[in-house]
């Protein structure tokens, strides 16, 4: 017996001494900080890729709260293939503090900021210190790391009083401080000087109306607007869609990104973008693109745009099969969506919803002639001139 109990106690001292002898390591690991890329899977359109795009959005270098280097990470997660830094020329609310940070390099003198808020203030002929194109390199050199899968398009944001003037993106700029000027209709014609095309940002911000200003009917006068920003985050101008169709300009779906993108994801949605119909993800094929009104807007998914385009977008993104009869002869069919954006189908006073990679199925009666019905709806979530959904029609089959 004692000598059992010998050997038991033999064998715990050896348990607890491999215990001790276990080496506690430096660093533990719960969780990798891995950056996931959300991806949107759409159809090709008529031969052209469709591109994910936000050419609207803000750094620490004007009014946001982030850098361009996070904001080209957020892009990439978010899922979009072309990305414009479009910080303001006149409008930097940071620039004070900045100073103020950098006085050991400026001999302790207190520097005041020149037209950073214009705004508020008149313009002046000072013109601006700061280096604008910097936000833009930056941009550019983080998005070095995705190699050519996140095209940067060089830009900035002309910012002026918003209810008589407004604000107005340069896109496909080549020097962003050679575009200021006191008077901010020349100011759009320095952007133009560079080849940049001009879209005129929320034209309803800040307003009661969308109508045009006496500034703005020169600015349109002039050719010098090239396209318009019907969304904006989560805000909508349909009235603006007809002077687009009008005067063939381009219409964007923008975020105007002040504060974080994740917002968008908390709220269910994609962020905001533009979709851009092109051969590829290049700065030639996307200007060309604009250029061609070859867009569509989406928010909070809700999807705006020309009337042609939208029905060609659906229907690549939508099937229709004839599956059976059903009860009383009716034909059923099957929609299935193939696309990571949801429809809501109407038929009648039906809303369907129609989710992403998903199949649902919709029946018909036959015509008082004996013949199947075509396959007919309207897509709720869609909207073309005149605040309409467009009508949808498949080709009816029994076979």
């Amino acid at each position: 017996m004692k000598k059992l109990f010998l050997i038991l106690a033999l064998a715990a001292l050896c348990v607890v001494d491999a215990t001790a002898q276990k080496k506690i390591p430096e660093t533990v690991t719960f969780v990798q900080n891995d950056n996931r890329r959300t991806e949107i899977i759409l159809p090709k359109v008529n031969g052209l890729n469709v591109y994910k795009a936000d050419l609207h959005t803000h750094s620490i270098y004007s009014d946001a709260n982030l850098t361009p280097e996070e904001r080209v990470v957020e892009a990439w997660n978010d899922g979009l293939d072309i990305f414009s830094m479009t910080d303001h020329v006149e409008y930097r609310r940071h620039e004070p503090t900045m100073l103020k940070f950098l006085k050991g390099y400026t001999g302790g003198e207190a520097k005041a900021a020149v037209n950073h808020n214009v705004i508020r203030k008149a313009a002046t002929e000072e013109g601006i210190k700061a280096d604008l194109n910097i936000p833009t390199k930056l941009a550019q050199k983080a998005a070095k790391a995705y190699g050519d899968a996140l095209l940067i398009i060089p830009g900035c944001e002309i910012t002026r009083e918003p209810k008589k003037i407004g604000h107005y993106n340069a896109l496909f700029t080549t020097d962003n401080n050679t575009i200021y000027d006191t008077d901010p209709l020349q100011a759009l014609r320095n952007a133009k000087k560079q080849g940049a095309l001009i879209t005129h940002n929320h034209p309803g911000w800040s307003r009661k109306s969308c109508d045009m200003t006496e500034f703005e009917v020169q600015a349109y006068g002039e050719g010098l607007i090239d396209g318009v920003e019907i969304m904006n985050g989560y805000w909508f101008y349909p009235k603006t869609m007809q002077r687009c169709v009008d005067k063939k300009l381009y219409m964007l779906g923008c975020t105007d990104i002040h504060h974080l993108s994740s917002t968008y994801k908390n709220n269910g949605h994609f962020r905001t973008m533009t979709l851009v119909f092109a051969k590829e993800n290049s700065l030639k094929a996307v200007r060309k693109a604009l250029e061609k009104g070859m867009t569509l807007a989406y928010s909070a998914g809700n999807i705006a745009g020309d009337a042609q385009l939208l029905q060609d977008f659906f229907k690549a993104s939508v099937s229709c099969k004839y599956l059976a009869r059903g009860k009383k002869g009716a034909a059923v069919y099957a929609l299935t969506n193939s696309t990571s954006i949801g429809y809501k189908i109407r038929i009648g006073q039906r809303v369907l919803e129609l989710p992403a990679f998903e199949t649902i199925t919709v029946s018909y009666s036959k015509s008082k002639s004996g013949e199947d019905r075509d396959v007919e709806f309207y897509v709720a979530n869609m909207w073309e001139v005149g605040y309409k959904n467009p009508k949808i029609t498949f080709k009816a089959s029994a076979k």
